[in-house]
């Protein structure tokens, strides 16, 4: 899996000053998802990718990889 989408969610994350626990909550997974996104260990879904591009107000290209 590429590496990209978990470090950027991290980074969005981070930026908005929120917690694992709390993406979790706004998302509706578990913590422990939330986490093996960001390690890129799970892919999430592609609703899942949506929603949250939507909520950090990124392209899904740039969660993604395809666009800086």
């Amino acid at each position: 899996m590429n590496k990209t989408f978990g470090i950027r969610l991290k980074e969005l994350r981070n930026e908005k000053n929120l917690t694992q626990a709390e993406v979790a909550k706004i998302f509706g997974v578990s913590k422990t998802t939330i986490c093996q996104w960001e390690t890129s260990k799970q892919e999430p879904s592609l609703n899942d990718v949506l929603a949250i591009a939507k909520f950090f107000e990124v392209t899904t290209d740039y969660l993604l990889g395809a666009e800086e």
